[in-house]
């Protein structure tokens, strides 16, 4: 007597879940990755003079303008960056979840544990970097608070100048720039692995040497700024 059988779509199913997830992660760290290299990049205007920096912020809001309105063109971009990061929780979640399944009912070797640390690491790392992007938003963007000696008024660099006069201020920064380049480090590796650009031996030492670039240039990049005007290479007047 034949029998019929279903296929066992269980295990295949929880794979194709996985892999998605990780590209889901991939594209919402890619444009983490291309926004912050942007922002760095319009920090550094910082070292042109307070005008250059109020000039370059005045420019993202009258960007596109009259096709979009004032500060249209930054309520996009934050809307975007808000979508990311809804969708890059989310696979992360769903990725910690099966993998703490995982370690319940299979015994791990040791590469596995290091990868799970990592993984912890990366966990605690986001969670660190949303705190302080909270912090760097109130400060910066919508309360602009100033706990520096300085006045700064409407002027968005002299915020900056006095604020970062404040060496505990600094502190917090640059601690969070060190979160952020191990967490691209990371990131953009394991991106590289997911979208099978690292299948290689030669693949990976690329994909490694890129992320550490990556990292290094984005950490340093905005560090350096904060780290000027503290020790008083960077004035306001």
């Amino acid at each position: 007597m034949a029998t019929n059988t279903l296929p066992r779509t269980g295990p295949a199913t929880a794979r194709r879940t996985t892999v998605f997830m990780k590209v889901v992660m991939a594209a919402s760290g890619a444009l983490f990755v291309l926004y912050v290299l942007l922002h760095m990049y319009g920090n550094l205007h910082i070292f042109s003079g307070v005008k250059a920096f109020d000039d370059y912020a005045l420019s993202l809001r009258t960007m596109f303008t009259p096709i979009l309105p004032f500060g249209g063109f930054l309520w996009v971009l934050r809307a975007l960056l808000v979508l990311a990061v809804v969708a890059h929780l989310w696979a992360a979640f769903h990725l910690w979840s099966r993998a703490n399944g995982a370690r319940a009912t299979r015994y791990y070797a040791k590469e596995a544990a290091k990868a799970a640390a990592k993984s912890k690491m990366m966990r605690w790392g986001g969670v660190a970097i949303i705190l302080f992007v909270i912090w760097h938003l109130l400060q910066f963007t919508w309360v602009k608070f100033n706990v520096g000696p300085d006045r700064a008024g409407d002027s968005v660099g002299l915020l900056v100048i006095s604020s970062f006069q404040v060496w505990w201020v600094t502190l917090i920064y640059v601690l969070a720039m060190i979160a952020l380049g191990l967490h691209l480090w990371h990131g953009v590796f394991s991106a590289s692995q997911t979208l099978g650009f690292s299948t290689t031996a030669r693949a990976r030492s690329r994909a490694r040497a890129t992320a550490t670039i990556i990292a290094l240039v984005t950490a340093v990049g905005f560090i350096l700024p904060p780290l000027a005007i503290l020790f008083g290479f960077v004035k306001g007047n």
